[in-house]
């Protein structure tokens, strides 16, 4: 790869990174996505004691149609079980197609819940603290991940050239989407627009259209 494909890449990386203080809470909420290592974080976290029990939420996306057998939620419920978790301190939403479904879903399954923990993929920790913030905007919510490094990220079946096009596209979406409701806005520095100006023109513009 290219030293400024790289490079800019790695500037939208650290950009879309929140990584909020995790304290005890009332629920941890599980983004489903192609990445089961954030069921493991979550069954992590649910071991650890921050939270009684854990609601995953997905059904399919843009990358995972025909990832696992069944939904997203019920295949990260599945990992967590195998980890651990007792069954009955997990719920499971199995019919959110976005994160804007994700976190309305979720907040209809959690009446009561005040503080909750939301785990996501790295890359798309902004991009859930800004629609929480929109969707649920009573609660405490804070927003973490799998402490995966930049190079760890790709899979096999999500390759470095389809991180890099989800980064770029969530981009797009943090500028467009708070004047539809379903982010807060958020500032987005020169050095991210230009990092993202530099990906889109080599070609790395395959999410830009997507339905998230």
């Amino acid at each position: 790869m290219p030293r400024s494909i790289a490079a800019a890449a790695r500037i939208l990386w650290e950009y879309h990174l929140v990584y909020d203080e995790l304290v005890p809470s009332d629920l941890i909420i599980g983004l489903g996505s192609y990445d089961l290592r954030v069921a493991d974080r979550c069954a992590q976290l649910f071991r650890l004691g921050l939270a009684p029990s854990i609601l995953f939420t997905g059904k399919a996306g843009n990358w995972t149609q025909g990832l696992y057998p069944s939904s997203e939620a019920e295949a990260f419920a599945a990992r967590a079980e195998a980890l651990g978790v007792p069954s009955d301190c997990i719920l499971v939403e199995p019919h959110a197609t976005n994160i804007g479904e994700n976190i309305r879903f979720a907040r209809s399954m959690s009446p009561g819940v005040a503080r909750a923990i939301i785990i996501t993929k790295p890359q798309t920790q902004r991009r859930a603290l800004a629609t929480v913030k929109a969707q649920w905007p009573e609660i405490s919510a804070l927003v973490s991940a799998p402490l995966t490094p930049f190079e760890q990220q790709p899979t096999a079946n999500y390759p470095l050239d389809m991180l890099i096009a989800e980064m770029v596209g969530d981009i797009r979406r943090i500028i467009d989407y708070p004047a539809l409701g379903f982010q807060i806005p958020q500032a987005v520095p020169d050095e991210v627009l230009r990092a993202c100006d530099h990906l889109v023109a080599h070609g790395h513009d395959g999410h830009l259209h997507a339905k998230l």
